[in-house]
């Protein structure tokens, strides 16, 4: 892993916010693993256990590395931490994915779904950690495409999703992209903080959707 990232300081009041809002993305993330592995187990099948483990662990990965990040002042430590936080996006995303082709989609597009989101997470996270700081672009694009991905399967997505779960998963998407926006606009003040806020907003939406229209009723 080659440690070429820019560092990025910010004030340190949106600094604060940054650390407390993913800290309790964090702490949040702990309990909704537990309640989707939990209610799979009772209710699911192995494969809403799996996918759920998935989703709740990729949750875990992304807010702990943010959360980390934004708290390391030494700048080696920062470097390679905001390269890890970069790497965990595609983890989330690909992870978020997960129960929706392999248990709302399943058959033949939902399993390639999934290897395609598999697979462009796995080169994003090689592009991070071998290229760090070359295709910062690309990145981007990446980012906002793999969300979008399931654009595919929109027809199918619909016919087995509740309503009110694909507004979740839209509000969610939504949200995301927003914020991928707001981040990359360096001239409004406390971009960052507001980039974390709407990433939580994302995940709630994205956990709503999972926990109570991916998971069977009871």
């Amino acid at each position: 892993m080659k440690n070429t990232e820019k560092t990025e300081y910010y004030l340190p009041t949106e600094e604060k916010i940054n650390i407390i809002s993913h800290a309790i993305g964090f702490i949040l993330s702990i309990a909704a693993l537990v309640l989707l592995v939990t209610h799979a187990i009772m209710y699911g099948t192995a494969w809403h256990i799996i996918s759920f483990s998935i989703f709740g662990t990729s949750l875990i990965i992304l807010y702990i590395a943010s959360t980390l990040y934004h708290s390391a002042k030494n700048l080696d430590l920062r470097n390679r931490l905001k390269i890890i936080d970069h790497a965990s996006i595609y983890i989330l995303i690909a992870g978020t994915y997960t129960p929706f082709t392999l248990v709302t989609l399943n058959g033949t597009i939902g399993w390639v779904i999934f290897g395609i989101s598999w697979g462009m997470a796995l080169t994003g996270i090689i592009l991070k950690l071998f290229f760090t700081g070359k295709y910062d672009l690309l990145s981007t694009i990446m980012y906002v495409s793999m969300g979008w991905v399931i654009i595919f399967a929109i027809k199918p997505l619909i016919n087995n999703l509740p309503l009110d779960g694909f507004l979740w998963l839209l509000a969610g998407g939504i949200s995301y992209t927003i914020g991928a926006v707001l981040y990359s606009i360096n001239n409004i003040k406390f971009n960052h903080a507001i980039f974390h806020v709407l990433v939580l907003i994302g995940s709630f939406s994205h956990f709503m959707a999972v926990f109570f229209y991916v998971l069977p009723s009871e």
